[in-house]
């Protein structure tokens, strides 16, 4: 017979992962602005004749922004790339492992790397009052550089609920959780 996973076990899984909806339904509103940006740059330049000298910095960092912060929603959902090819043949159990391993070994330390140089980086930029020289805008470059830390530390905070549920399956060959299928 399997083992139920404890209530404390399972409420855990459940605060992350609806940290991590949440935040991702935050986090995919930056898609509006980042919409009406281009759209606004298509008309001003090819209805007016008129370019914007701030569309293309704002477009970047809106997208790059979206991108790097909805990782932990991608990583809850099950968006990330695999190769399907060999995933799919693996047993639960086996999944567990591989991934448990991956998250140890790779993820964590990564992460925590990537972060920390990230902060550093932001704080510096925050300190020089660093500037982007893409256009004439120029735009403060901290507030796009700060988005590192913290898509890292939306990354760990999802990435413990995805470190419970492999141990689990690792142990149990149950999956605690289906992911959505996302085909390409």
């Amino acid at each position: 017979m399997a083992q139920e996973p404890s209530p404390a076990l399972l409420g855990v899984i459940r605060v992350i992962d609806r940290f991590t909806d949440s935040t991702g339904l935050i986090i995919s509103l930056l898609a509006i602005p980042l919409v009406a940006a281009v759209g606004y740059e298509v008309i001003a330049r090819y209805v007016f004749h008129a370019p914007t000298t701030w569309a293309y910095d704002l477009t970047y960092m809106l997208y790059g922004g979206l991108f790097m912060l909805g990782a932990a929603y991608a990583l809850h959902k099950g968006a990330h790339v695999r190769t399907d090819f060999f995933w799919d043949k693996f047993s639960t159990r086996t999944k567990g492992i591989i991934d448990t391993t991956s998250y140890i070994i790779f993820f964590f330390p990564a992460l925590i790397i990537l972060g920390y140089i990230g902060l550093h980086e932001a704080i510096y930029s925050f300190n020089l009052g660093e500037e982007s020289d893409q256009t004439p805008w120029r735009p403060l470059l901290w507030p796009f550089k700060a988005i590192i830390p913290i898509a890292c530390l939306l990354l760990l905070i999802q990435g413990i609920s995805e470190l419970i549920k492999s141990i689990y399956a690792a142990r149990t060959g149950i999956e605690l959780e289906q992911k959505e299928k996302v085909e390409v």
